[in-house]
């Protein structure tokens, strides 16, 4: 019987220096694990640190390997599995291009609405709309955009926090 294979959101804490990066992605490409999505960014100057959001998928097993082996790196400080956890926060930016006109270019305009969308470059035939939300959220707007002329897609990936007191 094979396990169920589930999707973990995780953020790491490294020293900000060349090759951090590089360790980490062929950590998972060396065992063969699949990265969904990919965040880096500075977040401490002093300290000279950076926070690594990731998203993998694997069953429980994979996932505490992946774990053990992340803590294991040398210029690795902190591995938090949010989804391991509790609670936090999840949140990804997304440019859509919809190329379209009439009746199609206006209920393109009237979906975004209601997902809160903004269109953030106009053409005559086209709109550039900007999304911010948990990543379900932008496939479901991305869907329903597909048959009404979606021509492009740009993701930040997933950004990522616990709530409440705690932090890495």
């Amino acid at each position: 019987m094979s396990e169920k294979i589930e999707r973990h959101t995780m953020s790491v804490l490294v020293e900000n220096e060349p090759g951090v990066l590089a360790r980490v992605i062929g950590l998972f490409a060396g065992r063969g694990y699949n990265i969904e999505s990919l965040t880096v960014a500075e977040v401490d100057v002093v300290e000279n640190l950076s926070r690594v959001n990731l998203v993998t998928t694997g069953s429980p097993m994979i996932i505490e390997q992946i774990k053990n082996q992340l803590d294991r790196l040398v210029p690795v400080r902190t591995v938090s599995d949010l989804t391991a956890e509790g609670s936090y926060v999840e949140r990804e930016l997304a440019l859509i291009k919809v190329v379209s006109i009439g009746e199609k270019r206006v209920e393109s305009l009237r979906i975004a609405d209601i997902f809160r969308a903004h269109v953030v470059d106009s053409e005559n035939d086209s709109f550039v709309f900007e999304m911010t939300g948990k990543p379900s959220k932008i496939d479901a707007f991305v869907r329903l955009m597909e048959p009404l002329g979606l021509t492009e897609i740009s993701r930040t990936g997933v950004s990522a926090m616990l709530r409440g007191k705690r932090s890495l």
